[in-house]
């Protein structure tokens, strides 16, 4: 998912730097969106890890 968010802000740069600012705001809401997800999901699966980690006593 980062890999993708990567590439649509890679897509929005090109864009606006060939006047296409049309495109370029619609990839860079789109690499912002995926971004946010990719931390969410992030989160959660670093929060799962540590309950689920066994303790040691």
């Amino acid at each position: 998912m980062l890999r993708w968010a990567l590439i649509f802000f890679i897509v929005a740069i090109v864009a606006a730097l060939f006047g296409f600012f049309g495109i370029a705001a619609a990839a860079t809401g789109i690499a912002k969106l995926l971004f946010v997800i990719f931390l969410v999901l992030f989160l959660i699966s670093l929060i799962a890890g540590l309950i689920q980690r066994p303790r040691m006593h």
